[in-house]
């Protein structure tokens, strides 16, 4: 489609946009009495109007039935989270039997780090990709110290080129290589959150493997924004956050993966806890851990039901949708952002754009790393106070997510607009 930086033409585009309806089930925040444009869905989703009704459900349950609640409220507490298992399983591409939700990202991770990263002193090397999210580097290192080796010798980062800001598939492919019988675990970010690269996950996972090695995905910034086949790719776990793209709320409940091939692993470690027991078994109190076969076997804990009612809302949205016309609209609107930011940066003498995020479309979900060239964080600070909500990363980075539930073309005009704006003034 050849695109136009007019009003009159973003909003044709929303006329034709078949999820338009939805940018209503949402609350927008508002600056200066205006709806703001809001571009931090990669950080903290909106939150969808139907969720209230999900939680005063629980809330109501509990205040009439307390502890019966966990039996015999309308969506009974003690299984509650089986509930998600349909609807994640299409958003990640994988088996209801292979997706839990329970925890939150990084305890999950390093919870699934029990099972598959087991070092022995020929095989400890972690492979992860350079500036990955600094929670990541965090348990990457205390994991490797738990093991008892040095982080630098056993975690192994991917290297940009010089020059160059994201990582190449084939650099990813000869460090594997390169590590080769050494290698315990590839652990990597399936959308960096700095450039927002998509990485060739179904090429890493088999290259991972063929030396031995297990591969796992973080997915905070890939799950609810990227096409996802995590069973077909044959990774071994992933994890993500629920409160991005998904919408769940602030630092809400994780979701999970663990491939079925080793859901009957009787060798695999994993720490156990009573909810990752036996299901029919459950309440017989029995002293040996038996656990529920799938991925809801690796539960430790009583499940979070307030945290989990925004998130049961929130994927029940995606499962009226679907991943498939929501990628299409982000693929459109990410395009249409990228040409309103080109259209600008050729309005303005001596302003350059430069988009981090790789300009192909098989590389990148909704977000757009834009690189400010001589402009400040000043810049950043003028679009909030305008109404345009984006995330500022060091030294002068902003971050763009059109998320699709909620965001329309014309905002994309108008951020473009303010933009100019503010760079002339």
């Amino acid at each position: 489609m050849i695109f136009e930086n007019t009003r009159e033409f973003a909003q044709s585009l929303d006329a034709q946009d078949e999820l338009r309806k939805y940018r209503d089930e949402f609350y927008f925040p508002q600056v200066n009495g205006k709806q703001v444009i809001y571009f931090t869905g990669n950080s903290l989703g909106l939150q969808p109007k139907r969720t209230k009704s999900y939680v005063d459900e629980v809330m109501s349950d509990w205040a009439n039935l307390a502890v019966e609640g966990h039996f015999y409220a309308d969506k009974p507490w003690w299984d509650y989270q089986e509930r998600f298992a349909g609807p994640l399983s299409e958003i990640v591409g994988a088996k209801p039997a292979e997706v839990g939700v329970m925890n939150t990202l990084t305890v999950n991770l390093h919870l699934l780090m029990v099972s598959f990263y087991n070092p022995t002193p020929q095989k400890y090397k972690i492979i992860c990709e350079e500036k990955a999210f600094p929670s990541d580097q965090y348990m990457f290192q205390s994991q490797v110290k738990f093991h008892g080796y040095d982080p630098k010798d056993a975690i192994v980062e991917i290297k940009r080129r010089e020059g160059e800001v994201n990582i190449r598939l084939e650099d990813i492919l000869a460090k594997i290589d390169e590590v080769g019988n050494e290698l315990a675990l590839v652990l990597i970010g399936g959308v960096n959150y700095y450039t927002g690269q998509v990485f060739d996950m179904k090429t890493i996972t088999a290259a991972g493997q063929k030396h031995g090695a297990y591969v796992g995905w973080d997915l905070a910034h890939a799950a609810g924004n990227i096409k996802l086949e995590l069973h077909d790719w044959n990774v071994d776990f992933a994890a993500w956050c629920s409160y991005k793209y998904m919408n769940s709320g602030p630092g809400n409940a994780s979701g999970f993966f663990v491939h079925e091939k080793h859901h009957n692993d009787k060798e695999l470690n994993r720490f156990a806890g009573w909810y990752g027991h036996n299901k029919e078994r459950r309440f017989k109190m029995e002293p040996d851990f038996d656990p529920v076969h799938g991925a809801d076997g690796w539960q430790v804990s009583n499940l979070p039901i307030l945290s989990l009612a925004p998130y049961l809302a929130s994927v029940e949205m995606f499962a009226e949708v679907g991943m498939d016309k929501l990628i299409a609209k982000r693929n459109h609107i990410t395009a249409y952002l990228e040409f309103v930011l080109h259209e600008i940066d050729k309005e303005l003498e001596g302003a350059e754009f430069e988009i981090l995020t790789p300009a192909n479309q098989e590389e990148r979900g909704c977000q757009l790393s834009v690189y400010l060239h001589g402009q400040g964080r000043d810049l950043f600070e003028k679009l909030m106070k305008n109404g345009v909500i984006t995330d500022w990363r060091e030294p002068n980075v902003i971050r763009l997510a059109p998320a699709p539930f909620y965001c329309s073309f014309e905002d994309m005009y108008d951020f473009g607009q303010i933009l100019k704006n503010l760079i002339v003034n």
